[in-house]
């Protein structure tokens, strides 16, 4: 079983739809990091996530706030760490407790994230190919995310690399 794996997302709807799917795939207690450039995709696929949870309410990149809490089948924990600038502002902000919660956490900027806090996951990178593609690259760490990756790899409509 791969623990990586990569595909195109042709358009800002096809990131949207992959989010769907993970939402749809998630479990209580699943963690979702996201990295790359401003305007890469994250928020996007953070709302198919939600959308794929049942939540009514459509995620939004937060300016000042640094988490939000969304209720659909679980509760969706949104950390957006842009505006981190040190590892105890992730302390102050109960990380490990999101990260532990009866929920999915989706974090947003994640590479402001110390390994520590980070005992499985699963990472995924969004890198612009041209002003629509995206390449989408996802890593599983710890049984339950290498298992949500396998689950993503059979199930996914997007197409792989």
């Amino acid at each position: 079983m791969n623990d990586t794996f990569e595909i195109i997302s042709h358009s800002a709807e096809e990131t949207h739809a992959f989010g769907v799917q993970l939402g749809q795939a998630a479990e209580p207690g699943d963690v979702i990091l996201m990295t790359g450039e401003l305007g890469a995709g994250k928020t996007t696929m953070t709302q198919g996530i939600a959308e794929g949870l049942g939540v009514a309410e459509r995620p939004r990149s937060p300016t000042f706030v640094m988490a939000t809490e969304y209720m659909g089948r679980m509760p969706l924990y949104h950390l957006d760490l842009y505006r981190v600038e040190q590892a105890a502002e992730l302390c102050e902000l109960g990380l490990d407790e999101y990260m532990s919660g009866d929920g999915i956490t989706v974090i947003e900027w994640a590479d402001r994230t110390p390994d520590a806090f980070l005992s499985g996951c699963l990472r995924i990178s969004l890198e612009p190919v041209d002003d629509l593609a995206r390449r989408i690259t996802l890593a599983a760490k710890g049984d339950r995310h290498i298992a949500f990756l396998a689950s993503l790899q059979a199930h996914t409509t997007v197409e792989k690399r």
